[in-house]
Parts: structure tokens; C-alpha cells; sequence
């Protein structure tokens, strides 16, 4: 449409009327065409960017593999282009398509780090042991352990992989039901045989006993009852938990030492006392009433204990800790009579991070295969000869055999159970359920009970336990004598001079480590308990 070809009605006014109507008609006809042609532009222009917008999502989704979303529908002032909508949903279908056939990455776990090659940890080698004929039982021996600020800052912010193993529930039996094969008790359940042996066939979800069996959660009308500020308080743990226990005041409260600042405020640490062991305890003058603290230890009083053997509510905390502290991440757990000395990162660093695993125990000094260690305990009256045999030929028609070379990389079938490091992910809370349900069927003794759970879960997971030496055990714990014991040689004990560590520096540590110190500090052992002697 043209200037030219625009014919305007002949008017009976005047000239001037007659100018001013043709310039009014012209304004209109030229507005009424632009906004003809506009409207048409648009339209093309609009149908253009939404193909080209379809087609990079297209192109997007084959590159990137990311779900994306487009509008159902694209109306355009009220109307809507039957073709355009077509093309769209076939677009959308296809999109569909691809984004059900798409499955999401799984989440980011801990892999493990390696110290550089020439790093002097990865150096490092144990020097030759004293020469000195007199002492032949066990003693520590020097660990390489990395600066706290380093420590701290190789602490994983993702979970380890928890093999098989993904979700993990527990059963409440109540009421309980007594008749089983044998063994159990009213804290444990009664698991039969059978669901004994389901219990090994590791799978994706599993549900099994594990303490607590009754009453509403741990700590509440369970047995091993804890008063509601302590459960409040452990909740809490959201980190690293330092736990212990002494019962039937059988060994004196000592708080943890070297512990430094960034530890004392963000890691718990709490020691499990029945109400014998809180009376003696308000006799020390180390035991603050107010807060409930002896240095760092947070006292915490348990009722209604399950067992009546002391050893036994022992191992409630011990190998059940990741139920008492349901939001902790990582747990050490030491006996009553060990004084730590070491600050935690440092430990979990060295035995559990830089390893790669998710639990760490220190195998035996001296024993090794499970039948020798089960003799030793009998020679030694640590429990029914009669209660020990049949539970080691239990194991023995399971097909449990000496240790021996063939087992290797497997380096020891008994550990030294005082001290024990790990994660709390689903594949390590069931071994210790496991392993508490054997000590609650069977004997206390959990060293003749460890290899059978720990080799069960690990032929069908390939999961394995970092059994450090002793003598590393020994370096970061003091391990004193019993009460009783202790007054025997108050006496005796003569004061030994404090050797500092020395400390080597590493030049080149991973591009991770730069924000941290280089220094690297190998930790000699000290002259301790039954050493001094």
C-alpha cells in the first residue's frame, strides 16, 4: 500500500476544511497500516524465537543431560496459532521423553586424598623397638600425624560411600518374645537363628535388632534411660563425639589433654556413669555440680541399666553410639581407664580420612587368630569356659578357621577393643548392631565375636575395617591402671620427664591443603601406666 494509491471522498466544505480532513485521513490510514503490519511482525518474529528457543533446548538437553521445562501452551494476545501449537507439543513430547529416560547423578560422597609422594608421613618409617630385655610386653611407638589446622581442614564436608547399604532401621519388639533358640535379652530382643542369618544378607534396605527394643527411643523407657536435658544435649552432636564409661566406680574420670581450643568447642565429649560411679564422683573436687563436668568430660548418669553385668552395659555405648548420638558424624569411643592425649581431628585424620575407610580398631599385640584368643580368656577367667567354647565351636560349624598368611590383606582376626574410630554410615552402624547382637546372644567378650560379623558383611560388600598396630593405639592413649590397682602403686610411680615432638616440614602439599599449615609433627610415644614400671 502506497501514498499514491490512496483515494480520499470529495467533501462539499471549503479548501481549508477539505486539506485539513485529507491530512487527518492520512494520519489514521498510515497508523491503522503500521500497526497491521506491526501485528504481522510480531507474530513471525514471536513464532521464530520460540522455535529457536525449543531447538536449544533441544541442543541443551542432549549436552548437558539437565531437565528443563517449557510452557505447555504460548497464546499470543488472547488467540492461539493452531500450527504453532502444534510444533510445540511434539517438541514438548519429545522433551518429555528424554527427561524420563534421564536419571540423576548420584550425590557427591567422600573419595579419600593422598598425601604428595614425597610427603614426610608417606616417609615415614617406625624406628626399631628399645633394646631392653626386661620389658617384653607391649609399648607405643612414634605416629605421623598432620597439623591440627590441617587436620580440621581435610575433615570430609560429604559422607563416605556406604556400600550395598542405604537405608538402615531398627525393630522395636515389644512385647517381646522370649522364645527363641537361646541367647538375647530384654535391652537386645530376642532375634531368632533365621533372622540371624538374614541379617548378613546385606541389601539396599535392611531393618534389623539392634538395642533399644523397647519404649519410645533410646535413652527413653528403654532400659539405659537418660534424663531429658543429657538427651536434649546429645542431639546436639552434630560433629565429632568423644565418648566413654565408667560403671561401678571401677576406674577414676580423667579429662582428655593436648585437646586444643577449636576441639573443646566443637566436639562433644561425654562419659556414661551409673549412679554409683556420680556419688563417688561428687567426692572428687574435679567435678564441677553446676555443669555437670569433669574438665572435658560431660557427665552423663544412666538409670535402669540393662544388665548386670557391668561389662555388658559397657558395650551399650560402645558399639551403639551411633544410636545414642542419632546427628554425629564420626565417633571414638576409649575406655574408662584410657586418658586421651591427642586432639580427635588428628586421630580420625591419620586412622579413618587418610585411610579411606568408615571404622578403625587396633588389632591384638600378641593374638591374632580368634581360638588362641579364646583360650586366653579362659586361662585368664575373663568369663565361663563353658559359655566360650560353645560359642567359638558355634563359629567353628559356621566355618570359622585359624588365622593364618591366606587371609591376607586381612592382618588380624582379634582386635584390641578399647578404642574403636568411625563413621557413622549406614554400612558401619549395622556392623556394630551385628556385632552387639552376637555379644548379647553369646559372650561379652566382643574379641572372639568381631571376625565372624566383620567377615560376614565384608564377602558381600567388599567393606573393610582398618585394623591399625597397637603400638599406634598406645601413642594417642594413656592407659592407666583400675582404681583398685592405681593405689597399689601410688607409691612407686616416679614423675618422667615430657619430650616434645619434633616437627618436619613438607614443602609440596596437594593444592587442598594450601590454605593450611605444612608442618607435619611425628608424635613419639610416652613413658605411661604400666610402661613405668
Amino acid at each position: 500500500m502506497g501514498f499514491n494509491n490512496l483515494v480520499l471522498p470529495i467533501q462539499t466544505i471549503t479548501t481549508t476544511r477539505t486539506k485539513l480532513s485529507k491530512i487527518n485521513k492520512d494520519k489514521e490510514d498510515i497508523v491503522r497500516w503500521i500497526l497491521k503490519f506491526a501485528g504481522r511482525r510480531k507474530k513471525i518474529l514471536f513464532l521464530i524465537s520460540t522455535l529457536v528457543f525449543i531447538r536449544l533446548l533441544y541442543l541443551w538437553k542432549g549436552e548437558d543431560g539437565q531437565k528443563v521445562e517449557v510452557p505447555p501452551s504460548v497464546p499470543y494476545n488472547g488467540i492461539t496459532n493452531k500450527e504453532q501449537i502444534s510444533n510445540i507439543h511434539n517438541n514438548l513430547s519429545y522433551v518429555r521423553k528424554s527427561v524420563k529416560a534421564y536419571r540423576p547423578r548420584p550425590p557427591p560422597y567422600f573419595r579419600g586424598y593422598k598425601l604428595p609422594q614425597d610427603h614426610p608421613c608417606n616417609r615415614f618409617t617406625l624406628p626399631p623397638p628399645p633394646a631392653d630385655k626386661k620389658r617384653t610386653g607391649p609399648r607405643p611407638c612414634p605416629v605421623c600425624y598432620l597439623p591440627l589446622e590441617e587436620a580440621i581442614g581435610l575433615m570430609p564436608s560429604s559422607p563416605s560411600f556406604s556400600p550395598v547399604l542405604k537405608n538402615l532401621t531398627y525393630i522395636h519388639e515389644e512385647p517381646l518374645n522370649r522364645k527363641t533358640e537361646f541367647g538375647g535379652s530384654d535391652f537386645g530382643g530376642y532375634p531368632t537363628l533365621k533372622q540371624r542369618k538374614r541379617s548378613f544378607n546385606i541389601k539396599s534396605s535392611m531393618s534389623v535388632h539392634c538395642g533399644f527394643v523397647k519404649g519410645r527411643e533410646p535413652g527413653r523407657g528403654t532400659g539405659f534411660d537418660i534424663d531429658e536435658t543429657d538427651l536434649r544435649e546429645m542431639k546436639r552432636c552434630r560433629g565429632i563425639v568423644v565418648a566413654s564409661t565408667v560403671f561401678d566406680a571401677f576406674d577414676d574420670v580423667k579429662s582428655p589433654s593436648n585437646i586444643s581450643k577449636y576441639s573443646e568447642q566443637t566436639v562433644c565429649f561425654l562419659m556414661f556413669v551409673d549412679e554409683k560411679t556420680e556419688s563417688s564422683l561428687k567426692k572428687d573436687k574435679g567435678f564441677n555440680r553446676t555443669t555437670k563436668k569433669v574438665g572435658l568430660w560431660r557427665v552423663v548418669v544412666v538409670h535402669n541399666l540393662p544388665y548386670t553385668d557391668g561389662r555388658r552395659n559397657g558395650k551399650v555405648p560402645k558399639l551403639l553410639v551411633h544410636r545414642l548420638f542419632p546427628n554425629s558424624r564420626y565417633s571414638l569411643w576409649i575406655d574408662g581407664k584410657l586418658d586421651l592425649v591427642v586432639d580427635p581431628h588428628q586421630i580420625l585424620e591419620r586412622f579413618l580420612w587418610r585411610e579411606n575407610v568408615t571404622f578403625a580398631i587396633s588389632r591384638h599385640y600378641k593374638r591374632f587368630d580368634v581360638f588362641v584368643e579364646a583360650e586366653a580368656n579362659k586361662a585368664a577367667g575373663k568369663y565361663a569356659n563353658s559359655s566360650i567354647d560353645f560359642q567359638v565351636n558355634f563359629y567353628k560349624k559356621e566355618g570359622l578357621t585359624p588365622y593364618s598368611s591366606a587371609k591376607l590383606p586381612i592382618t588380624s582376626d582379634v582386635p584390641e577393643g578399647c578404642v574403636i574410630l568411625r563413621e557413622h554410615v549406614p554400612i558401619s552402624n549395622l556392623f556394630t548392631c551385628l556385632w552387639f547382637n552376637e555379644v548379647d546372644r553369646f559372650t561379652s567378650r566382643d574379641q572372639i565375636s568381631f571376625s565372624t560379623v566383620r567377615d560376614n558383611i565384608a564377602a558381600r560388600t567388599k567393606w573393610n575395617v582398618n585394623m591399625f598396630m597397637d603400638c599406634e593405639r598406645r601413642n594417642f592413649v594413656v592407659q592407666r591402671y583400675h582404681r583398685v590397682d592405681q593405689e597399689k602403686l601410688k607409691k612407686k610411680q616416679s614423675p618422667m620427664a615430657i619430650i616434645s615432638p619434633p616437627a618436619l616440614i613438607s614443602s609440596d602439599l596437594p593444592r587442598k591443603l594450601s590454605k593450611v599449615s605444612p608442618v607435619v609433627s611425628i608424635t613419639p610415644p610416652r613413658m605411661r601406666g604400666r610402661d613405668k614400671q
